[in-house]
């Protein structure tokens, strides 16, 4: 018996500053995916969260990426940050990924919530008709909270009892953040690492600064412990750097490679940098 799926990837591809690193210098944009592809066996579609592709977008991913890439799709924001998504946008989302799903590269939907949504009556409401929206469907669905408000066992149970995943962080020991360690609420896991870049988390001026951030070794090791550890538990884990400004993620992918290696796990990370 092999070990749990491992699907360890990004969040986003299109990174102008990976030019030089797993983009040849003068790459264009449409070539990303198809070079990313060569070098990592998941992804975070960030682009969904700002518009939904069509199908005939999905199309082109599942071509360009040769059918070896399992996609993440990050929920649209008027589900997340809006909150004001209606049925209409919920059937566009969930139609669009037939592709993915027909090939089985569709991996869960990810609801990214806003540090802003705190564990309140109001806000619990609304997760819940989120979460019944997705399971009516038949869609998988993982949540992170950004707030630590939502750090309970009492919500992990909960995202047992109605088959969500709850999403594992790795974020700048700051007050008010969530904090380190893996989440198992079914056979499914799913981390995202941002980085500790505790001076910009707050000041940051984007995104990218907020994920200027390369993990030593030692920071990333607990993480592969903690997947063996659980590995009884689970049948797939999602591992997803977000600190991609300047390659850090991709040095932090070949890092994790390395760490499962030490254990005599091989992972589908084919990257030398």
């Amino acid at each position: 018996m092999g070990f749990v799926e491992l699907y360890l990837g990004t969040g986003g591809y299109s990174n102008d500053d990976w030019q030089g690193l797993i983009y040849p210098a003068g790459t264009k944009p449409s070539q990303y995916l198809n070079l990313y592809a060569a070098h990592f066996n998941a992804v975070e579609l960030n682009s969904s969260f700002y518009a939904i592709p069509g199908i005939r977008a999905f199309e082109g991913m599942v071509k360009k990426s040769g059918g070896r890439v399992r996609f993440a799709i990050k929920a649209h924001r008027s589900i997340t940050h809006e909150r004001d998504a209606d049925g209409e946008m919920y059937q566009r989302l969930f139609e669009s990924v037939a592709p993915l799903r027909d090939v089985g590269m569709l991996g869960p939907f990810l609801a990214q919530f806003p540090y802003s949504f705190h564990r309140t009556r109001e806000n619990r409401r609304y997760l819940k008709g989120v979460v019944e929206r997705f399971a009516a469907a038949g869609e998988i669905l993982a949540v992170e909270f950004r707030h630590g408000s939502w750090e309970s066992e009492e919500v992990v149970e909960s995202f047992r009892d109605f088959g969500v995943i709850a999403v594992s962080v790795d974020y700048p020991p700051l007050r008010g953040l969530p904090g380190p360690g893996l989440k198992v609420t079914g056979p499914i896991a799913y981390a995202r690492l941002h980085g500790r870049n505790r001076a910009k988390w707050w000041d940051g001026k984007s995104a990218a600064e907020r994920h200027d951030y390369r993990y030593e070794p030692d920071e990333l090791r607990p993480w592969v412990e903690w997947i063996v550890e659980r590995e009884g538990e689970l049948e797939q884990v999602y591992l997803m750097m977000q600190n991609t400004t300047r390659g850090h993620a991709l040095f932090n992918l070949v890092m994790l490679r390395e760490l499962f290696g030490e254990l005599g796990i091989e992972v589908d990370v084919n990257l030398e940098l």
